[in-house]
């Protein structure tokens, strides 16, 4: 299948070409039409997912997921026989789907998981990380488990679906305890750090991010080994247009031919995060496996 896509897109992509500019507009579809006749790709991007999307000082938006976004992007350009310039637009866990809907973004890069339900009303890319919701607090917080929490207050983020997963564990345990919501994943970490909330639920990699992107004052906290949910990345993008899925897909087919979905993952995971931290975060064998069906080499 993947092959396939590839070729539907190269033909695309020679069709645009061998067209007059004119014409070529009238050839492509969806948000391909879009980037034509404005030259620019909106990408939304979330502010604290370290290290899939975050800000960084001096730098603007930066991380995995974008770094992958950058490459849709440039594809897009190619098949619309333009420079598309990319525009980068805020969004919540929240928003983010309504962003993309309404078109304000044509990308969501960021930290989102990808399910059947969210699949009614977005569409995604290929896996780009298998992540789990975990427990955040402070090491010296007497909390071991999930099952510790009665009586005490655990923050979420708005419009995640951690908050989902937890509530089903509390339920089964019958443990009672209060649930915060907070904007975003900088001001869920903020509420344990101050200590408005005795825990933080999140997907763990986030949660390593916030510890990293902390320095010498993350070590204040720690990650409970146990996992509550099972979540599944990708990025992003508007549903019933085959065209920009045909070329989402092809884009990660090229990145894993040539191993740079290793090395851009290597990049965020393994060397130094702009603040000099590391994760230290090792590819996962589902993820391994996922990337080598796209086509990456031994």
């Amino acid at each position: 299948m993947p092959a396939r896509i590839a070729l539907l897109f190269a033909l695309l992509l020679a069709l645009v070409l061998a067209a007059k500019p004119a014409a070529a507009v009238e050839v492509l579809t969806g948000t391909l039409r879009k980037a034509a006749e404005t030259g620019e790709v909106v990408i939304g991007y979330r502010t604290s997912s370290v290290p899939f999307s975050f800000e960084e000082r001096g730098r603007g938006p930066v991380g995995y997921a974008l770094d992958l976004c950058r490459e849709v992007v440039e594809d897009i350009g190619r098949a619309t026989g333009r420079d598309v310039r990319t525009r980068f637009e805020p969004v919540t866990s929240e928003s983010r789907f309504d962003a993309l809907t309404s078109g304000r973004i044509d990308l969501e890069c960021g930290s989102t998981t990808t399910n059947a339900e969210r699949r009614k009303i977005v569409a995604f890319s290929p896996v780009t990380y298998f992540s789990a919701t975990k427990l955040l607090v402070k090491r010296d917080s007497g909390i071991g488990s999930y099952r510790d929490l009665g009586g005490k207050r655990v923050v979420v983020t708005a419009g995640t679906t951690n908050e989902a997963a937890l509530r089903t564990m509390l339920a089964k345990a019958r443990v009672s305890a209060e649930i915060l919501t907070a904007k975003d994943h900088g001001e869920s970490f903020a509420m344990v750090r101050d200590g408005r909330a005795d825990a933080f639920a999140t997907d763990d990699v986030l949660l390593y991010g916030l510890k990293a992107a902390a320095g010498a004052d993350g070590a204040v906290f720690t990650v409970l080994p146990e996992k509550l949910s099972f979540e599944p990345y990708a990025l992003a993008f508007r549903k019933d247009d085959p065209a920009l899925a045909a070329l989402v897909t092809a884009t990660f087919q090229r990145l894993a031919e040539s191993r740079e979905l290793r090395w851009t993952y290597d990049k965020w995971f393994l060397k130094r995060l702009p603040n000099g931290e590391r994760l230290d975060i090792p590819m996962s064998d589902d993820l391994r496996t996922s990337f080598a069906v796209m086509g990456l080499p031994d």
